[in-house]
This record gives structure tokens, C-alpha cells and sequence, in this order.
């Protein structure tokens, strides 16, 4: 009798942890710009989005909420759809390319006279006072010539939940791609 009830609120426990197991995963939305965008693309001047880079604590799989001045949380549950370094690098590669008439830009090899960018993201996560932060710094190769500029994003989220997180990341990061764009579209 004894086994039996053992079993019976092991099979409960197993039954109520395994409801809590609710996993949500998360894609960055792409701007409505580049959604926009045609899927063609035609130009003269080459750039390619070579690495978009994330430290460690923002590679894995959970979403990275910070929740003091010193302590960062990766969700269990608040998952990335995939890889954030390639979500970051496919909608940068999206914006850039709805943002630069004439250009091409690829994130792979287009050949051996094309610019060259690189990102290092060192902040992608929200914030225990509502907002989110976005840094890091890239550097352009554009014909030998290195230019690199740091950025740094705080954005206010206008509701709870990761949902809107990752709506104001995204909108960050777009803002973000807009001005490298605005960058590069100053080179001679």
C-alpha cells in the first residue's frame, strides 16, 4: 500500500513539474523597412557583413534580463528561435540592404573587393527598470581604411513581459543598423 502511494505522488510531482515546462521562443522581428524590401538587389559597391559577435552570456539559447547592477539572468523558459549572433547578423544584413540604394550587402564572401563590417555585441538584454540595452562597437574594412565607432542604446519598454523585450531590442537594433547605414553611406 505504502509503494503505491509513493508512486501515486510521484506520478502527481512528475505531472505538475512537467505543466510548468511552458517554453517560449523568440525571432526578431524585421523592421517594416526591410520587409519591405525587394528581394533583389542591385548595385556597384559591395559590403559584407562578415561576423556579428556576442559574448558568451548572450550566445546561449535564453533570453538575458539583467536584474541588478551586477547580476544577469538567462531564462529557462524565454528562449531564442535560434542562434541570437545570427539573428542579429540576418536583420542587420536586412536593414543594411533596404538602407543602401547601390549597394549589395551579403553576409557571405562576394568577392575580393567588397567592404567589410563586423559587429561586437556586448549588451543585448533588458533591464529591471524597463529598459533595454543594446552596445558594442563595429569596425568597417572600406578599401583599407578602418573606421570604428562604438553604440550604446537604452530604450524604455512601454509594457511588461518578454514579448515587448524583444520588440524594443529589435527596434534598438534597428535604430542601430540605421545609423551604421548612415555611416557608410558617407564613404566616397
Amino acid at each position: 500500500m505504502k509503494k503505491w502511494l509513493i508512486i501515486a505522488g510521484a506520478l502527481v510531482l512528475t505531472a505538475c513539474s512537467s505543466g510548468s515546462d511552458n517554453k517560449s521562443y523568440y525571432q526578431l522581428p524585421l523592421s517594416a523597412q526591410s520587409g519591405a524590401q525587394s528581394s533583389s538587389s542591385q548595385g556597384s559597391r559591395l559590403l559584407w557583413v562578415e561576423q556579428v559577435a556576442v559574448p558568451d552570456y548572450l550566445a546561449g539559447n535564453g533570453v538575458v534580463y539583467q536584474t541588478s547592477d551586477v547580476q544577469y539572468v538567462i531564462a529557462n523558459n524565454n528562449l531564442w528561435a535560434s542562434p541570437l549572433d545570427q539573428q542579429l547578423r540576418n536583420t542587420l544584413v536586412a536593414n543594411l540592404s533596404s538602407q543602401l540604394p547601390g549597394w549589395v550587402v551579403a553576409s557571405q564572401l562576394l568577392g575580393s573587393d567588397q567592404d567589410t563590417l563586423n559587429v561586437n555585441v556586448t549588451g543585448f538584454h533588458g533591464r529591471y527598470d524597463g529598459a533595454v540595452v543594446i552596445s558594442g562597437e563595429w569596425l568597417l574594412n572600406h578599401q583599407g581604411q578602418l573606421i570604428k565607432r562604438p553604440f550604446h542604446l537604452e530604450l524604455k519598454q512601454q509594457k511588461d513581459g518578454y514579448d515587448e523585450m524583444v520588440k524594443v531590442l529589435a527596434q534598438g537594433w534597428a535604430q542601430e543598423s540605421a545609423a551604421i547605414a548612415r555611416e557608410i553611406s558617407r564613404l566616397p
